[in-house]
């Protein structure tokens, strides 16, 4: 698969919806893919479909999944994954934003920020172009409100908004060490009072501002009337609603239903996590699949059960212990004797199983995500904004790369 699509553009107008047309069709086809979850399931519904398919993915090792990760494309299986691949690869590409130089950062103005924030701070600060220079950035959900200050200039006015008080003073007290002027504001951006703190002058940024949060800015700024404003979107599926609602007229339309299950899958893709938070989370993972084959015997259901969230120091029993508080927590009968040695081998074949089935699933988290920014572009189209959607950096830097910028003609 090439590196970049040649072809692939800065969506704007009617190629948003167009996009977002095709996109929808090509989930709807495919939801029996991409739905199911090999976490939760034994068997595949796909499975008796593609049984070459399956078959193969089930043999690789771990260490195989771990290295496709991050590019399921490339991978050299059977169909039809090679031409799924591809049909993803056109479907989701997307165009850098044009980006111009920015003034230079202030003398220390990065300390405090770790780097990889810093430098996507600064991709996403030199993609900001609109038609008239904004007077008075709005950078929401701030925290200590890095973003603002570097984009803040000579004669223009910066507010931050941020939920946490520990923050907003960290926030206050930077700016002062900067001898930059911002108004930190300590605010619940969902609460009703929230509204009032918008109004036509304001220029609102988010950077990975999650779920409902960045879903709220671009409701209230429409409302206010601001006349630009420009969103990196990130965790979808931080919603209070029990399942997807779409924003715009277009996404109403569609027949494609999103649980949070669904909504999560875009942000299954990690970049970051160091060997010792992967071998945690993978001890983790295989500790729940191993007690997932016990409880289907204990229950005699072949269903898979929810388990709560569970403290790191779980991980710091023996397996055998483990299983024996988890099913205590889950109310079950007394586990008989178990070959605790063989279940535990066996949870961690069945982890190197989920994990190479999830490659399948991983060729739609990026359609999907499209799929989810086109809707909250087409939003801002139905609210009169001319929308450009692209992205500001390369994945590596983050995944959630994609940028909507928006501004009334």
């Amino acid at each position: 698969m090439p590196a970049k699509d040649a072809d692939s553009c800065v969506l704007t107008g009617d190629a948003l919806l167009a996009r977002f047309a095709t996109l929808d069709a090509f989930l709807i086809e495919h939801q029996a893919l991409w739905k199911p979850r090999p976490f939760t399931h034994l068997q595949l519904p796909w499975e008796a479909s593609y049984p070459e398919l399956a078959i193969w993915l089930r043999g690789r090792s771990l260490e195989e999944a771990e290295s496709s990760h991050n590019q399921p494309g490339l991978l050299d299986a059977p169909e039809p994954f090679a031409s799924l691949a591809a049909l993803s690869f056109e479907l989701s590409s997307v165009g850098e934003l044009p980006v111009h130089a920015l003034e230079a950062a202030g003398h220390r103005l990065n300390v405090d920020v770790p780097g990889r924030k810093w430098q996507q701070i600064e991709a996403f600060a030199s993609c900001l172009s609109f038609a008239s220079p904004p007077k008075h950035w709005l950078d929401w959900c701030s925290g200590k409100g890095h973003l603002g200050r570097r984009l803040l200039q000579h004669g223009q006015q910066l507010m931050c908004l941020e939920y946490d008080p520990a923050l907003v003073a960290s926030g206050q007290a930077l700016s002062q060490r900067h001898h930059m002027h911002a108004l930190y504001v300590e605010q619940d951006v969902l609460a009703p009072d929230a509204a009032s703190l918008l109004n036509a002058d304001h220029t609102p940024v988010a950077l990975h501002a999650c779920g409902d949060l960045h879903v709220r800015l671009m409701q209230l700024a429409s409302a206010a009337g601001c006349e630009q404003l420009a969103i990196a979107p990130c965790c979808y599926n931080r919603t209070s609603l029990p399942a997807y609602q779409p924003l715009s007229s277009d996404g109403m339309r569609s027949d494609l239903q999103l649980s949070l299950d669904d909504l999560s899958l875009p942000m299954s893709e990690t970049v970051t996590a160091g060997a010792r938070v992967r071998r945690q989370r993978d001890t983790s993972m295989a500790r729940r699949l191993g007690f997932d084959l016990l409880q289907r015997q204990l229950r005699g259901v072949d269903d898979y059960l929810p388990t709560p969230s569970l403290p790191s120091a779980w991980l710091d029993k023996s397996f055998a212990d483990y299983c024996h508080h988890l099913a205590a927590l889950k109310e079950l009968s007394t586990i008989g004797p178990q070959d605790w040695s063989a279940l535990e081998a066996a949870s961690w074949q069945r982890l190197a199983e989920v994990r190479n089935l999830e490659l399948l699933r991983g060729l739609f988290r990026r359609p999907l995500e499209l799929w989810l920014v086109l809707d909250r572009a087409l939003f801002l189209a139905d609210q009169g904004y001319s929308v450009r959607l692209g992205t500001f950096c390369e994945t590596p830097l983050t995944p959630r790369n994609l940028l909507l910028l928006a501004e009334r003609p």
